[in-house]
């Protein structure tokens, strides 16, 4: 007998299971200009209009795993990506594993947009002058933020206060994306909710392609193949090739 598991527990576990890529494109390639076409792909299911226009383009790195099947090379390719300072990566505080990831220049447009006529607008100019060139760090500690990157402590208030950094700890904060708590909310939201759906499903399995054109909910306001790319690539559903099409199967425990 599998053990049960509360569903909130499923929903924010991403250990890794095996999945095969079933990519709607036929990518198989993991070199860095194939995880670049496969970020801008996710990013096309990212609804502006749902926040107003106010926040950038956001995908999860996992998403990319269930286009992807070497992990390790998408990793890789992401970590390029940010040290050449094209992409940014942010810790998403409801899982220690879930990070989003941001094209540099539209997290700089919107940072700039939502900034626009406020007295923090030097100050963040002059973090984002310094974090985007070749910075790919996660957080940073008092003694960076005062001694490499030069900012007195009642700018590094403002920067918090814009939504910048939030606090990680004492003397230490996450690079963030401001305004993302909504986005977060509906994110977790359409998640169980999807979830819920495959596994109310007879067998507690269904056809990708079946879910992926079922209608949104109250509950599910992204795209569902913007979900869809999630579970998978959380591992948080089976992979199973049938010649009917890719069947997803709910993952009921783990050992």
């Amino acid at each position: 007998m599998s053990r049960k598991r509360a569903l909130i527990a499923d929903t924010f576990c991403l250990k890794r299971r095996r999945c095969a890529a079933d990519s709607l494109t036929g990518e198989t390639h993991d070199g860095a200009a194939d995880i670049r076409s496969s970020i801008q792909y996710l990013m096309t299911l990212f609804s502006r209009k749902l926040f107003n226009d106010t926040l950038p383009l956001v995908v999860l790195k996992h998403q990319l795993y269930s286009l992807h099947t070497d992990k390790t090379s998408v990793d890789k390719h992401v970590k390029d990506l940010r040290e050449n300072g094209e992409l940014l990566m942010f810790q998403l505080g409801f899982d220690s594993e879930a990070f989003a990831l941001v094209f540099a220049e539209d997290y700089r447009a919107k940072v700039i947009q939502e900034e626009t006529g406020r007295k923090t607008l030097g100050t963040v100019e002059k973090f984002l002058d310094k974090l985007i060139p070749s910075c790919s760090d996660l957080s940073f500690n008092k003694d960076k933020m005062l001694k490499e990157f030069l900012f007195s402590d009642s700018e590094i208030t403002q920067l918090v206060k814009s939504g910048l950094l939030t606090v990680r700890d004492a003397g230490s904060w996450w690079l963030s994306i401001p305004n993302s708590g909504r986005f977060i909310k509906y994110f977790i939201k359409g998640r169980k909710a999807v979830l819920n759906m495959v596994k109310k499903s007879k067998y507690s399995e269904i056809l990708r392609t079946e879910l992926e054109e079922r209608r949104t909910t109250a509950q599910v306001k992204f795209q569902m193949k913007y979900h869809v790319h999630d579970i998978i690539g959380a591992d948080l559903v089976e992979c199973i090739q049938t010649t009917s099409g890719t069947v997803l199967r709910y993952v009921d425990g783990n050992n």
